[in-house]
């Protein structure tokens, strides 16, 4: 049975009239940049999230650097990160004029570790950004603790994580501001790029809509050397629809991963993810860890069943950041790297398909019924 890792068709296939006469409104409209669909957007994701501000931005990646920019970093300032996560949250870092530093991760989450980071604190450090991983919020109490008590801003990177929660808080409102991510790939995904600042900090907003449109609080004056950053009216209409569907696809993920508990527990080597006491996981990714991981990814291609590896070089391993993590000691996150692999977990996922999926991973560690 063939099974993709991801099947956007399947979820289009369920909501094509919605989407249509979304995108068709915005093309009857002419009005492309901001408007009724970005506006009623940002208000319906500030709702959503409990926060009070919502900017739209161009990509999840824009989101980052524009936070980083609206915090003002100056050469040498330092922002404290995981070395397992996506390019982004380091290069956004890089871009916006800071330093990252990368702090090891748990090793049963592989969220960012908040005893690694306090470790890493200096007088230079201006900001600690966990990253949500993979549907699993980072320890957000003890990260802003720790914020609290060295006086440093706490930033969410939710790009994985829209509609996960940490004790009742959602993810991207519990942090100074936070990140979200549309791509296509996301459990909200835009039709093409796309992505959000959050936040309720008035002062902070205020700096990213400046920032966003070259700076300018009117039209040709510019207070501040900004970018062009917007989301665009047709992805705004598209992800409008899509958010109305959000937590019963989310809901479904976690269907799933209960399967896939239930149909791998007790193989041995096999290691599923966790769900922490006070945890929402939507499962943007469901990611074993498991011997032998690139046999096995060879053996998912060969049977046409979709997987991924996320993430097989940790930041401080990249080449583009030695310059910045000479003395970074990550063990936990260099293991993980050896050993993840990335099972299918979308919604429109059949239990067939699960099954089938199961079955596959049993094989590879020599598990029969």
């Amino acid at each position: 049975m063939r099974v993709p890792l991801l099947d956007l068709k399947a979820q289009y296939a369920e909501i094509r009239g919605e989407v249509e006469a979304a995108v068709l409104e915005v093309m009857e409209s002419q009005l492309f940049r901001g408007g009724p669909q970005v506006e009623g957007f940002e208000r319906e994701m500030a709702g959503y999230t409990g926060c009070a501000h919502a900017a739209g931005v161009a990509s999840g990646t824009d989101a980052l650097y524009l936070l980083f920019r609206a915090l003002e970093l100056k050469p040498g300032d330092e922002v404290i990160t995981t070395p397992f996560t996506f390019f982004a949250t380091a290069g956004a870092i890089v871009n916006a004029g800071g330093v990252p530093v990368f702090a090891d991760v748990r090793p049963d989450t592989l969220t960012l570790d908040p005893a690694a980071v306090e470790e890493r604190i200096t007088p230079r450090t201006r900001a600690i950004v966990p990253v949500h991983l993979f549907g699993h919020c980072a320890d957000m109490d003890a990260f802003l603790d720790l914020g609290g008590r060295h006086g440093i801003p706490v930033i969410e990177d939710a790009a994985q994580a829209l509609g996960a929660s940490h004790n009742g808080r959602m993810a991207g409102s519990m942090g100074r501001a936070a990140a979200v991510s549309f791509y296509p790939t996301k459990n909200l995904g835009a039709a093409g790029e796309g992505g959000m600042v959050l936040t309720s900090d008035p002062a902070l907003d205020e700096k990213v809509r400046l920032l966003r449109c070259h700076g300018a609080r009117a039209a040709y004056l510019h207070d501040m050397v900004g970018v062009n950053s917007h989301l665009p009216a047709l992805q705004a209409a598209v992800l409008r629809v899509k958010l109305r569907h959000l937590d019963r696809w989310n809901d479904l993920r976690r269907r799933h991963a209960l399967r896939y508990a239930e149909a791998l527990g007790g193989a041995e080597g096999v290691s599923l993810p966790v769900e922490l006491p006070g945890y929402r996981h939507i499962y943007h990714q469901y990611v074993v860890r498991i011997p032998r991981r690139d046999e096995a990814k060879a053996l998912f291609q060969a049977e046409g069943v979709g997987c991924g590896v996320f993430y097989p070089v940790p930041l401080h391993r990249q080449a583009c950041f030695a310059a910045y993590s000479g003395d970074a000691s990550c063990p936990v996150a260099d293991k993980a790297c050896g050993e993840v692999l990335a099972l299918p977990v979308y919604p429109e996922l059949t239990d067939g398909q699960i099954d089938t999926v199961a079955d596959l991973l049993r094989r590879h560690v020599g598990v029969s019924d």
